[in-house]
């Protein structure tokens, strides 16, 4: 059925898939604020207000909120990421008020109670332990914080212990009043939902949100670099290598997403080929293509034996190299195919789909037709993909992480001079 939206005179957003062969319905609502958003003090604070969510709100103690939801046999959850938070639910379809009622009561009136606070702050400390200890977790934060050194949005989604220790209830409301405005928000819905039923209910109890524009993160700048900690204990090294990507708004993001495909999108990809199948280098490796607002990250992450390290690079790099001369035809179709059916499959599933009409209304204001993506994918061509892998490859400032024994590892300047990239970061790349 027709996609619909309305927006009310705070600024928020509706929008809705009806998909009336289903019973249930998935809905949230996405804050177009994330960790990038948060100040040098805020680190973390996103992320604890995820946790801080379902603790209480001024009418109902945490447990009414479990207690309530699952009574009618829904779900509710929370998630952070770089640029967005969102609450979401999953419900029968003649729970979709319910639901609505105990998001907006979060949204609105948490309570953040200290107490609650204090045993949040504990269990994220923890957490921020444990991805410590997590080498694939830890190569993960080093290679963003190389990337993108000094600003929010290099920086870990968790915080550190710090400033999550030092995180108080009025830091938590003062950036709801900041961020958690109308025009920055979308309440998204599919499955079996009323539209005009939907928008009431937002109207009622959303209605009185900020209209006023909140304050933007400021411009990602990409530099590139090198971070690795040794590890000699591990029996698995954790190796990235990576280069200023496409935002979501270029022309070229899913020419960028094709290239990702075609490198190490599978197991029938370049890199899964060469590094895993016929040289048995490592048990896993795999390419990806990271879009964001203004900037994005296209990277290679493997993880190899020790004794494997100084042989596995220059293989990863003959490999980035020769994708700007020989990607032929027959790869550049099955990642076409890989990509369109990703984008189908998503109007399947009620939740995806949500998530995908509340990311597009966040990111360019209006509901992209499927139709219009896929026509988008059917029109790049292979000189499309290896010009984009000469330019992502050769004219920005590697950026390499590693986390266990790095032995034998090429140098970053050795693989800076490689790929022939510049010593210094460039101007960033061009849609």
């Amino acid at each position: 059925m027709t996609i619909r939206q309305s927006r009310l005179p705070s600024g928020l957003t509706v929008i809705s898939h009806p998909m009336d062969h289903l019973e249930s319905a998935a809905l949230g609502v996405w804050v177009a604020a994330g960790s990038r958003s948060e100040r040098d003090e805020e680190h973390g604070l996103s992320h604890v207000l995820e946790h801080m969510a379902f603790k209480g709100t001024k009418t109902r103690s945490a447990i009414d909120i479990a207690e309530q939801i699952e009574a009618v046999g829904g779900e509710v959850n929370a998630a952070t990421s770089v640029e967005t938070t969102s609450y979401y639910a999953r419900v029968l379809k003649d729970d979709v008020p319910l639901a609505v009622d105990i998001l907006s009561d979060i949204l609105l009136n948490s309570a953040f109670d200290p107490v609650e606070l204090e045993r949040e702050q504990h269990v994220i400390v923890q957490e921020i332990g444990a991805a410590q200890d997590t080498p694939d977790d830890r190569v993960y934060d080093l290679f963003t914080e190389a990337a993108y050194p000094g600003q929010p949005i290099g920086r870990t989604i968790l915080g550190t212990p710090e400033t999550v220790g030092h995180t108080a209830p009025s830091m938590l409301a003062d950036y709801l009043a900041r961020h958690y405005r109308g025009p920055a928000m979308v309440l998204a819905a599919a499955g079996s939902v009323d539209h005009d039923a939907l928008a009431a209910l937002a109207g009622e109890k959303l209605g009185h949100l900020s209209s006023k524009l909140g304050p933007k993160p400021s411009p990602a700048t990409y530099h590139g670099g090198d971070a690795r900690e040794a590890r000699n204990h591990l029996q698995e090294t954790q190796v990235m290598i990576g280069f200023e990507g496409r935002p979501y708004t270029a022309d070229s993001y899913y020419t960028a997403q094709m290239l990702g495909s075609i490198m190490g999108g599978g197991m029938s990809s370049r890199l899964f080929q060469e590094v895993r199948e016929k040289r048995g280098l490592c048990y896993s490796v795999y390419a990806f293509h990271w879009g964001f607002a203004d900037t994005g990250m296209f990277g290679v992450h493997a993880a190899t034996g020790p004794d494997d390290v100084g042989e596995l690079m220059p293989v990863l790099l003959g490999e980035l190299e020769r994708a700007a001369h020989d990607i032929s035809e027959r790869e550049l179709d099955r990642a076409r195919a890989q990509l369109r059916a990703g984008l189908l499959m998503t109007l399947e599933s009620p939740a995806a789909r949500a998530g995908q009409l509340a990311r597009q209304i966040l990111l360019f204001g209006r509901h992209i037709p499927s139709a219009e993506l896929v026509a988008r994918v059917n029109a790049i061509t292979v000189d499309d993909v290896r010009n984009l892998a000469e330019t992502v490859f050769t004219q920005s400032l590697p950026t390499v992480a590693a986390v266990g024994g790095l032995d034998g590892m090429m140098s970053h300047e050795q693989i800076r001079r490689r790929l022939g990239a510049p010593s210094e970061p460039r101007v960033a790349l061009q849609a």
